[in-house]
């Protein structure tokens, strides 16, 4: 049966996306338009085939390729392979270390104090304005967010903490510019020799840690721990180019998506202040006098997490992935070729009425224990799925309940009247003009 779509056009589906705002609303357009699956142009790629089915998802769970052409944007970001499409056998093992890490509690835990220190942080310079001037949520929470990754993979080991996130801005502007080609005011060789310089700088970075954690042929000589990402890069045998790749991957995996997650989520408590007090109220209770949780704390805040799932829901940090096909895949009665990319549309996933009743509103109730089991197993798949999925995601999840926490332990927050807030799509679903709100002290 032929899969539904619109007409090719010539200019290989270009225009469409433009037209809908974006790739993000284009996605929930076809989905809306032509039903679960779904074929389409997609500029870099030849067969695209949609599916914001979870049922249909579980025939593509296993997919272990990501299509290279859509990542080469990233290309020159590394030095030993581009590690967002590294084939299934280098990537198999590395996945296995990166969870080891990320994943696990030692290095929550570990990294957790300092966490709280940046997020009070923080805190303390939004009661300076609080009441006066509207904070900027996305431009604040993706800097505290990148001094907290840059904390975790560099084991708050980098000599000037401040030069090392300057520089990734650096880098990350002059990348995310060439993949959505927008020219900043100084755009051209100035701008490239910039960002050469503070990759760079970046990297000799990292190999100053490395080598205080011992050579990079395995040799340790401070007993590191599966804590510690470098450390367990270094106990692994792998070389000083791909361990300066993994970590700077990491801090682009982690940088924005934890960030703008957090935003998103202060946006929507600060429309819903029933459910603002509720998280405000669980709080009080399981921290008392306290200002901060403890990592401890983190599982018994549940009306907390059901709300960062469910703004995650209705805004995935990254809006869509995809997968490429290395044999026919079978979706319902629908075949799709070797070859071809699969496109998971989160967004679409996420906004699937079918599993979402009534989904455009905010509900946290949906993330109960009773709810979660009505559901299929991928109709919420914020960090993705199968092999290629998010190894950060728990990472991810530690870090936004703290802040999170921290903040609406501290304050309450009002959209600013008459600002507009837009999703855009930068890598990650981005607001047009920042989330811009007013912040009071709750004493």
């Amino acid at each position: 049966m032929n899969i539904p779509g619109p007409e090719p056009r010539t200019d290989g589906g270009v225009g469409a996306i433009s037209a809908a705002g974006g790739l993000h609303n284009y996605q929930r357009w076809l989905h809306a338009e032509y039903g679960p699956v779904v074929r389409f142009q997609l500029p870099g790629a030849e067969t695209v085939v949609s599916v914001a089915d979870p049922v249909l998802l579980e025939a593509t769970a296993h997919i272990n390729k990501r299509p290279e052409r859509l990542f080469d944007f990233l290309a020159p970001f590394f030095e030993a392979g581009n590690l967002q499409v590294l084939p299934v056998d280098e990537h198999t093992p590395l996945r296995r270390l990166l969870l080891s890490v990320l994943a696990g509690r030692p290095s929550h835990e570990r990294h957790f104090a300092r966490f709280t220190a940046m997020a009070t942080a923080l805190a303390d310079r939004w009661a300076e304005q609080a009441d006066r001037e509207p904070v900027a949520l996305q431009k604040d929470l993706t800097a505290l967010t990148l001094r907290m990754i840059c904390e975790y993979a560099l084991g708050g080991e980098a000599p000037d903490p401040d030069g090392v996130v300057a520089a990734f801005e650096e880098v990350l502007t002059e990348y995310l510019g060439r993949l959505y080609e927008v020219a900043a005011p100084d755009a051209g060789e100035d701008r490239s020799e910039r960002a050469a310089r503070a990759l760079a700088h970046l990297r000799s970075t990292v190999d100053l840690i490395v080598s205080a954690h011992g050579s990079a042929d395995g040799t340790d000589k401070s007993g590191t721990d599966k804590s510690d990402l470098i450390g367990a890069l270094v106990e692994a045998g792998e070389g000083p180019a791909r361990i300066r790749d993994t970590v700077m991957m990491s801090l682009l995996a982690a940088h924005h998506t934890t960030g703008v997650a957090v935003s998103w989520t202060l946006h929507l408590l600060g429309s819903h202040p029933e459910a603002a007090e509720r998280v405000a109220d669980e709080l009080e209770r399981e921290l008392g006098d306290r200002a901060a949780p403890g990592y401890r704390d983190l599982r018994r805040l549940t009306y907390l997490d059901m709300v960062l799932k469910e703004s995650m829901r209705l805004y995935p940090p990254g809006p869509y992935g995809a997968r490429e096909t290395t044999e026919t895949v079978t979706l319902g009665d629908y075949e799709i070729p070797a070859g071809a990319t699969v496109f998971y549309p989160f967004w679409a996933v996420h906004m699937n009425p079918d599993h979402w009743p009534e989904p455009e509103k905010f509900r946290p109730e949906r993330f109960t224990p009773e709810e979660v089991a009505k559901r299929p197993r991928l109709a919420y798949i914020p960090f993705g799925l199968g092999p290629r999925s998010c190894e950060g995601a728990a990472l991810a999840m530690v870090e936004a309940e703290l802040v999170l926490a921290v903040l609406l332990k501290r304050f309450r927050f009002v959209p600013v009247p008459g600002h507009e807030v837009v999703p855009i799509e930068r890598f990650v679903l981005w607001a047009a003009d920042d989330i811009r709100m007013t912040v009071s002290p709750r004493t």
